[in-house]
């Protein structure tokens, strides 16, 4: 998981979510019902989250899959008033949406979420990524959680991220190669690449931890230049490089 931004939405489409909200209750089916017939503020909707998402259209959640569903982040059968609540949706994958979240929502004592809101959270407050494995290790009970109900600790997406890991090593050596010679364009092209590609959760700690003490030793020097590079102005609009 990465950190999200959550743009404003236009007033027009704010309009029509508050009026079908203020009609729930009348809905013969209810907010899932009412929620299901909204066939436009659905579609205008997925365009905004599919500007938020990470890479090419992907899952909020596993960062792996292209997300095709909007997912309410605290489901309608337990809060049916935010069924139309903007700060309520996120992008999600047929998998992660219906196969592991589906209508799970654990709370502690307080009665607050248990599971990452990429939208308000910051993911490594709560999550380790260990690189070279893939694997995600929770540093909270919040992290717990969002492992356990998003599945994210499947052996197919740590094999993923493992994968990711090696392909940006090598993405960024070629990255600092191509700026020294001046071979702008095709370094532009490269980090355009690194920016969009799945798992996009790899590169976002590997340019977190850029700064670390023992990153050259770890990455390799060619790769930190890389990082570097990859925070400056001609890549700040892309995915998590921006970031």
């Amino acid at each position: 998981m990465i950190p999200l931004q959550r743009g404003p939405l236009p007033e027009e489409l704010i309009a029509r979510m508050a009026a079908r909200s203020e009609r729930i209750g009348d809905h013969r089916g209810g907010a899932r019902e009412s929620w299901r017939d909204a066939r436009t503020i659905r579609r205008d909707l997925t365009v905004h989250l599919v500007a938020m998402a990470a890479g090419l259209s992907r899952c909020m959640y596993c960062g792996d899959s292209e997300g095709t569903s909007i997912d309410h982040f605290q489901p309608i059968a337990m809060a049916p008033q935010r069924a139309f609540d903007w700060f309520n949706h996120l992008w999600a994958c047929a998998f992660c949406n219906s196969n592991q979240k589906r209508d799970l929502y654990p709370t502690d004592r307080h009665g607050e979420p248990l599971l990452i809101d990429p939208t308000s959270d910051e993911p490594a407050d709560h999550l380790d990524l260990v690189l070279v494995t893939g694997a995600y290790r929770a540093r909270t009970a919040k992290g717990r959680e969002t492992i356990r109900i998003f599945g994210l600790d499947r052996p197919v997406l740590e094999r993923g991220r493992a994968h990711a890991y090696v392909r940006c090593r090598s993405m960024l050596r070629d990255l600092a190669r191509l700026a020294e010679h001046q071979e702008h364009a095709e370094a532009l092209a490269v980090g355009h690449a690194l920016a969009v590609q799945p798992f996009a959760d790899v590169l976002y700690e590997m340019l977190r931890l850029r700064t670390a003490p023992r990153a050259a030793l770890v990455f390799g020097a060619e790769t930190v230049a890389g990082l570097n590079m990859l925070t400056g102005p001609h890549f700040a609009k892309w995915g998590p490089v921006g970031r």
